[in-house]
């Protein structure tokens, strides 16, 4: 894990830049794929409101021993979960709380604590440095896609636009979701469908980085 996190972190170092990789074709089929994929006709608070009973967990799901529930926003989820803490600590020095606690809907893989401690301290210091705040909600929004998706309306090979407009790639192995940049080891989703007003949220193990020109 840590020959694949090297070369990753340092190329997100030298780079200073989030890009995106494809043609022109693939870029057309991927917004007609992003466009299926996220124009749930549920997206609706009611039917948000509903997601938990639907899903036979109306006290909402277990992080950290603390049930996140549909009438709280996904900010205020986030804050009750420890295992997410560097996140919301991140989200907060982005200055994005605003925007996740806004109307949404919002689709977050938020990776763990432990997802962070993977990256190499260079890396860390770099999405923390002040003078690199554009980069670092460049990597927190590649983890945000507009639209409110379930674990089940996820589909393998399938590719989502992020807030941050660079394509993640879905993959289904096993009956586990992963998600990654198309190149580097996926994040496997180890809690989906936190529910919240707001929208829905899938713990991830690994923290998902752009790739880099």
């Amino acid at each position: 894990m840590k020959k694949l996190l090297f070369p990753l972190a340092t190329a997100f170092v030298l780079s200073l830049g989030l890009t995106s990789c494809g043609s022109d074709k693939t870029a057309e089929t991927t917004t007609a794929t992003t466009e299926t994929s996220t124009a749930n006709p549920a997206d609706s608070v009611a039917a948000m409101a509903g997601d938990s009973a639907r899903m036979a967990k109306p006290g909402g799901v277990m992080v950290d021993g603390v049930a996140m529930t549909a009438d709280k926003n996904i900010v205020q989820n986030a804050m009750a979960a420890k295992s997410v803490s560097t996140l919301v600590s991140l989200v907060k020095q982005a200055g994005l709380v605003p925007t996740l606690e806004g109307a949404g809907p919002f689709t977050v893989f938020a990776p763990t604590n432990a997802a962070f401690d993977k990256l190499p301290k260079a890396a860390v210091a770099t999405l923390t440095a002040p003078a690199e705040a554009a980069k670092l909600k460049g990597v927190l929004t590649y983890h945000v896609i507009a639209g409110r998706l379930l674990a089940a309306d996820l589909k393998d090979g399938q590719e989502l636009t992020t807030v941050n407009g660079e394509k993640l790639h879905v993959m289904i192995k096993d009956g586990k979701v992963m998600i990654g940049n198309g190149k580097d080891a996926p994040a496997t989703v180890q809690i989906a469908d936190v529910i919240s007003s707001n929208g829905v949220t899938h713990v991830i193990d690994t923290v998902v980085l752009p790739l880099a020109k």
